[in-house]
């Protein structure tokens, strides 16, 4: 079945363009995962700066405002995560949500409730910064050898959708607001939209590299960030008045 044909059917049998997808799924085969994944965006993996040694990942679980391939009911259709839509979720005081392996609950390496997980919605999607991995944890020695080496290059989130619309020819949902708390961020093996593109995996001291991964505008906030900074000071940077999240290493 194609969209079209999924969007005729849909549209006699959805009572109104603001009823969630039913039975929404990754996959045209039914019972898989109603999970959104991203191949990795921007992804660092860096030395962290405390004592107690370790490493931190960053990078981005969801990009907001581009379309991936989902199904319902009725066929395919076109989802997109709309700008804003995690705003709700991330202001709650009580938010507990962890950075996971494959989306298997048990396999946490760093959490929201503990304060070694920091979450941001900023103008390119959902940002994941887990600053100080615990290096004797077996999950993060299991995963940072395949992320360094490119093996491994997808996110995924788990959520719930609370609020979101249909597009009037009903071949597109927007997810205008999602519900993360218990959810989960995650590094998994494939994601639902492999067509979104620049993932990576970048050294602490490979600033070069990274710096070409950004926009114009954020190699500028970069380059004023360095010229103010003191030379060979090994600080770390926080870009963009810390709603990035994102580390730089001098």
């Amino acid at each position: 079945m194609n969209m079209l044909e999924a969007a005729q059917k849909r549209a006699q049998g959805v009572r109104a363009s603001a009823d969630r997808p039913s039975q929404r799924r990754c996959t045209e085969a039914p019972g898989s995962g109603p999970r959104v994944a991203v191949r990795m965006q921007r992804i660092e993996l860096r030395e962290a700066g405390d004592a107690g040694g370790g490493l931190g990942f960053s990078g981005y679980a969801s990009v907001t405002g581009v379309g991936y391939e989902m199904w319902d009911m009725f066929g395919p259709y076109t989802e997109v995560v709309s700008a804003g839509a995690f705003g709700p979720s991330l202001a709650r005081a009580d938010l507990d949500v962890p950075l996971v392996i494959q989306h298997d609950g048990i396999r946490r390496i760093a959490r929201t409730t503990n304060g070694t997980l920091l979450l941001a919605e900023d103008d390119h999607g959902l940002s994941v910064d887990a600053p100080s991995l615990d290096p004797d944890d077996v999950d993060v020695q299991y995963i940072v050898p395949k992320l360094r080496s490119g093996l491994i290059d997808e996110m995924s989130f788990m959520f719930r959708i609370t609020a979101g619309e249909w597009s009037p020819d009903w071949t597109e949902f927007h997810v205008n607001e999602v519900d993360i708390h218990r959810g989960d961020v995650s590094i998994v093996s494939y994601g639902a939209n492999p067509a979104t593109a620049g993932s990576g995996l970048r050294s602490a001291n490979d600033l070069a590299s990274f710096v070409r991964g950004l926009s114009v505008a954020e190699q500028r906030e970069i380059a004023a960030l360095v010229a103010h900074a003191a030379p060979k000071t090994g600080a770390d940077l926080i870009t963009d008045e810390d709603v990035r999240l994102r580390r730089v290493r001098l």
